[in-house]
């Protein structure tokens, strides 16, 4: 496997064809004195500056054609932190995600990867990479096509956004 980050990372998405798929299994990703979350525990008003970036990526990705979509495995009730992403998650629809969610307790974790990772067409897996501890930085991803290890992401996929609601659908519960 091979570390991408930065532009190699961002490469992935340019070479994708059909789509980039996220799974994210944790309930955590940033420190609880992330200023964001911070903010949005505050009721405090966000002008979310720090996220164009990613919203550009995902409009010039699914302008090209190609779907992105994330399903986020989450416990419930929510967290704090889970809270917070839900918030955040209308403006990745807006920008053209599809984003939805499985409550944790609807899928067993034998049927689950204990990493997040994202598959691009359906061919190359990106592990996510974090710095070590509870809510360490993103580094980049370790990719890999190794046959085998795409098969067995593939079918986590499968059962995972087979079992996945929408957000628009999640929010209303």
């Amino acid at each position: 496997m091979l570390l991408a980050q930065g532009e190699a990372f961002d490469d992935l998405f340019r070479q994708a064809r059909r789509e980039a798929f996220h799974l994210e299994v944790r309930d955590d990703y940033y420190p609880p004195d992330y200023p964001p979350l911070v903010r949005f525990l505050a009721g405090e008003p966000e002008d979310y500056a720090w996220f164009q970036p990613w919203l550009t990526h995902v409009r010039e990705t699914t302008g090209r054609g190609v779907a992105v979509n994330r399903a986020r495995v989450v416990t419930e009730p929510h967290n704090d932190y889970t809270r917070y992403a839900k918030h955040v998650a209308r403006l990745n629809v807006e920008a053209g995600e599809d984003v939805r969610y499985l409550p944790r307790h609807r899928i067993g974790a034998e049927e689950l990867t204990s990493d997040d990772w994202w598959l691009f067409d359906d061919e190359t897996v990106a592990f996510t990479v974090f710095e070590p501890g509870e809510n360490g930085r993103w580094r980049g991803g370790a990719v890999t096509a190794d046959p085998v290890i795409v098969a067995h992401i593939r079918a986590v996929k499968e059962r995972v956004w087979a079992l996945a609601v929408p957000l628009s659908e999640y929010s209303e519960r």
